[in-house]
């Protein structure tokens, strides 16, 4: 009887298909995460009198940080032995392989975290916008993009779990690797809980209008979203062998972030981190003329 209520997963990857491109559901939600991204943290400046030029610039960072960092961490930390090897280290920035573009197939979230924490420091010294203020909206920002990454994992049918008996068990037909049993869609696990983690962000700037200690939001961001990726991975198959290691490569990536978090919530109480928006260095970027 339980047999009926497991879902058959056999859903299309590509969501559009003109010619010899393929637009991915992965793809499309990627770049959707980073347009709706961009109208959050533009009302975001404009309620909070920032000028909306540094949005555009931020946009950018962010972008290029988390394409860049997503595939490095990918490639350094789940499959170091292929790609540290002299007939494969190019494709981590040219994806060809046999002569076939493949695509940024393989990203990494941790990987992502540090390109942009790099990025915002890059952005900091050119701005001279104050780095905790900016990090405690783009995290608000970063869960909704996360949440949308895992539904564009779950349509690629890819970082499935292991199986299980429970009634929402997933088999994932596509992927033949996956076998015949349901399996846990740790995927959907993680989006739903970035997507809460989104809500009560936002929830609390909100309600706060703004007036957030520098730090103190970014520091419970970390907590919360590296604390529900160490507990789903249990749920989840791993993708590197560690032997023994009671913890994944993805949970261990994780308790840094989960450490540093609690840090900056000590750090914010006792008033350390530099409040306000601006730093020293500041200079009001000039208005764009209109053209007549």
């Amino acid at each position: 009887m339980l047999e009926l209520l497991y879902i058959h997963w056999n859903a299309n990857p590509v969501m559009l298909q003109l010619g010899d491109f393929g637009l991915r559901w992965y793809s499309f939600g990627f770049l959707f995460a980073f347009v709706f991204g961009y109208l959050i943290l533009t009302r975001m400046f404009k309620r909070e009198n920032v000028n909306t030029q540094h949005a555009d610039s931020l946009v950018l960072y962010m972008f290029l940080a988390v394409l860049i960092g997503a595939r490095l961490g990918h490639c350094l930390f789940y499959e170091p032995s292929y790609y540290l090897t002299s007939e494969h280290w190019w494709e981590m920035i040219i994806p060809i392989s046999d002569g076939h573009f493949t695509g940024f197939q393989g990203l990494a979230s941790h990987g992502a975290a540090c390109g942009i924490l790099i990025a915002l420091w890059l952005f900091y010294k050119r701005q001279h916008i104050n780095t905790w203020w900016v990090l405690d909206r783009i995290c608000i920002i970063v869960a909704l993009g996360g949440a949308f990454v895992r539904m564009g994992n779950f349509m690629n049918s890819e970082i499935w779990g292991y199986e299980t008996t429970l009634p929402w068990g997933v088999i994932f037909e596509r992927d033949h690797s996956a076998g015949p049993n349901p399996r846990h869609p740790t995927q959907l696990y993680e989006s739903i809980s970035y997507l809460l983690i989104f809500a009560v962000s936002m929830a609390i700037y909100m309600k706060k209008n703004g007036k957030l200690h520098n730090g103190r939001l970014f520091g419970w961001w970390l907590v919360a979203l590296f604390m529900a990726r160490i507990l789903l991975e249990f749920t989840k198959v791993r993708s590197v062998d560690l032997g023994q290691s009671f913890f994944s490569m993805g949970q261990w990536l994780s308790v840094p972030f989960v450490l540093l978090g609690l840090t900056l919530v000590v750090l914010s109480h006792k008033g350390i981190l530099q409040e306000g928006i601006y730093t020293k260095g500041y200079v009001e970027p000039k208005k764009k003329e209109k053209k007549k």
